[in-house]
């Protein structure tokens, strides 16, 4: 837990519920200990859905539907839903739920490896929403931005890792040691390349909201003043121990 568990009830408490399908879908998720979407995320994708009205969506990480079924039921009615699912028993109850929802004609489901499976779809979506194995986002990361429209956004689930993120590596158990270390560099990547605009923000297990920025072309006012020699600032950088 990120923050604190009061507020999370309290603000779930506020949440309005969905369709009955939804619901009991959620319901049969929990109890057979399937990872989906926490109430607190439902709300904010809700939110974002029809802010940004993607016509195309891609998710990697189908579970037993429930997102894609989500994003189905609120968001755009035209919208197109590709999902990737690479563990083979949750497939057919994936596509069985899709059937039941009645979104079947908007959703397809590929089954298969991710990291395979990107290299074979053609862009652009507007919207990816990642929420598969966080050890592997970071190897997803170069086929997802290409796939990505250039006003598109990406939304990465579950990357805080109920705070284990900001821990020493030697601090994780050691199971989880090469997850911790993959994530940190992928929220890395997304914040630092100079290519990518991301907030990280912790909702949920901590969510990562990713758009592409164009470069500008560099004019005057952006290159720095030369100074005369004498004047400049000399950098001591000190070796840190």
């Amino acid at each position: 837990m990120i923050i604190d568990e009061r507020m999370v009830t309290y603000i779930n408490s506020l949440d309005t519920g969905h369709t009955q399908f939804l619901e009991n879908l959620e319901r049969t998720a929990k109890q057979d200990r399937v990872p989906i979407i926490r109430r607190e995320m439902q709300s904010f994708l809700k939110v974002f859905l029809k802010m940004k009205q993607p016509k195309r969506i891609l998710e990697v990480g189908t579970a037993v539907g429930f997102s894609a079924v989500f994003m189905a039921q609120y968001g755009e009615p035209d919208a197109e839903i590709t999902t990737i699912e690479n563990y083979e028993k949750r497939i057919p109850i994936a596509r069985e739920n899709f059937e039941k929802s009645g979104f079947a004609d908007r959703i397809t489901l590929i089954p298969g490896d991710a990291a395979e499976v990107l290299k074979t779809l053609d862009g652009p979506y507007d919207f990816i929403f990642m929420d598969a194995a966080k050890g592997q986002y970071i190897h997803f990361l170069p086929e997802v931005l290409r796939l990505l429209d250039e006003k598109g956004v990406l939304i990465t689930d579950n990357v805080l890792q109920d705070g284990d993120v900001i821990e020493s590596h030697f601090a994780v158990e050691r199971r989880n040691r090469t997850i911790h270390k993959r994530m940190r560099e992928y929220l890395f990547e997304l914040t630092h390349n100079p290519e990518l605009l991301t907030s990280v923000v912790p909702l949920g297990d901590g969510i990562a909201i990713t758009m592409k920025q164009r470069r500008k072309n560099k004019t005057s006012e952006d290159i720095p003043e030369q100074k005369e020699p004498g004047n400049r600032m000399i950098e001591i950088r000190e070796e840190t121990t």
